[in-house]
């Protein structure tokens, strides 16, 4: 193919008509239009036999919202950016996932935009109505500005009674814990608890009374509100440290959010727990220490985290990926990584000198690969394999790491 164009060249098509006058016979020009649109198609096939990149400004987005889905072309940077470009209005309680100053750099990038529903809150009798589209009843109650405590029950049920309840949809259910205090050995330690007595108080916090422990009052004595519970421990010197209770995070896989996308389903929080030590002293000086209780104050929340799944990428990309040798397993870190970095250029540049389709400082660091590292965008990615494994193990640790950092 790249003969026949250089041969065509060669002949300089256009001058060889003209000097046999050609352009005098009635079918000259359309002959002539069609010769070099052929001449143009050749080029063209020439040209694009490579692993060329484009990179691009513009993405699309797959939009679901209103029990529709929509893919729309976009220059916006962000989620944010892209719904005020869209049009759309978000009302109370609405939810958009991930949230709107995630930064759009994937082709299909998945946007979702959650529409509220009635909600009502009952908070010990007392009602609060809402509109909400959070997905967890804890969450729910939060978005309806009613403070929650993380030993509440909170629990969502359907409305079925409308003219007794005076109210339609869903219905979130708030058990409070009641709030008291625990004297622990000195030390006093807010608490709440559903428990009704504080005998159940010791047992749900796990208190363990050793033989010269005391309890005031009687662990008959029923729980009210800011109750005073004292334990104490005579003969013995105590002390207590706080501690945090590590908070849990549950992710969810979810195929509405592209991959590399979060977007947080419930808030999270740490919890709090004081340890009471027995101290052993000689000469004054301690010489050891025991741990005689271990008391949560505040119970931990779980965090609960959608995590995207959905990996849109584009033939040219994915085909310049094999030709630089990386596995098919890593294509997902790959695009994310890339598309951040510098959008698929490989010309890309930024002000500290960082070069290529992974920003590589200094550029000509990817001349080890071959010394097209300029302008060949597999070059440059077989360097990039290199680096992400040689520095980081694998290329989806390197992802975990621009996840965290925003940068690798």
């Amino acid at each position: 193919m790249k003969k026949l164009l250089t041969s065509l060249s060669e002949k300089q098509p256009l001058k060889w008509l003209l000097k046999h006058n050609w352009h005098k016979h009635p079918f000259a020009i359309p002959l002539a239009t069609l010769f070099v649109l052929f001449f143009a198609g050749l080029i063209f096939i020439v040209m694009s036999d490579s692993h060329e990149v484009v990179a691009s400004d513009s993405h699309l987005v797959v939009f679901t919202h209103d029990k529709k889905q929509e893919t729309l072309p976009t220059r916006a940077k962000t989620v944010g950016e892209f719904l005020e470009r869209a049009n759309v209005r978000l009302n109370e309680g609405d939810v958009v996932e991930p949230s709107q100053d995630t930064e759009i750099a994937d082709q299909k990038f998945r946007v979702n935009v959650y529409r509220a529903r009635p909600v009502t809150v009952v908070d010990n009798g007392k009602k609060t109505f809402a509109f909400s589209a959070a997905t967890t009843a804890r969450s729910v109650a939060s978005q309806a500005g009613v403070q929650v405590y993380p030993e509440d029950k909170i629990e969502s049920e359907m409305e079925t009674d409308f003219l007794k309840d005076g109210a339609i949809g869903e219905k979130v259910v708030i058990d409070r814990a009641t709030p008291t205090n625990i004297n622990l050995y000195g030390t006093q330690v807010p608490v709440r608890t559903h428990a009704e007595t504080v005998g159940e108080l010791l047992n749900e916090k796990q208190i363990k009374l050793a033989a010269d422990d005391t309890v005031q009052p009687s662990k008959e004595t029923k729980i009210t509100a800011q109750t005073q519970v004292f334990v104490v421990r005579n003969g013995s010197q105590v002390a207590t440290v706080e501690e945090e209770i590590p908070m849990q995070t549950e992710t969810i896989e979810d195929a509405s959010l592209s991959f590399g996308s979060t977007a947080v389903r419930q808030k999270g929080s740490a919890g709090k727990r004081l340890v009471t030590y027995q101290i052993d002293l000689q000469n004054g000086k301690e010489v050891a220490r025991k741990e005689i209780q271990s008391v949560v104050a505040v119970e931990p929340v779980k965090q609960i985290i959608a995590k995207g799944k959905t990996v849109f990428i584009p033939a040219d990309k994915e085909a310049v990926m094999r030709a630089a040798g990386i596995a098919s397993s890593d294509f997902a870190y790959v695009n994310y990584i890339v598309s951040r970095e510098s959008g698929w250029n490989a010309a890309a540049r930024n002000s500290s000198g960082a070069y290529g389709l992974c920003q590589a400082l200094p550029g000509n660091k990817m001349a080890t690969a071959g010394s097209d590292w300029q302008s060949n965008p597999v070059t440059q990615l077989k360097w990039c394999d290199g680096y992400a494994k040689g520095r980081y193990g694998s290329w989806a640790a390197a992802y975990n790491t621009w996840v965290s950092k925003h940068w690798w």
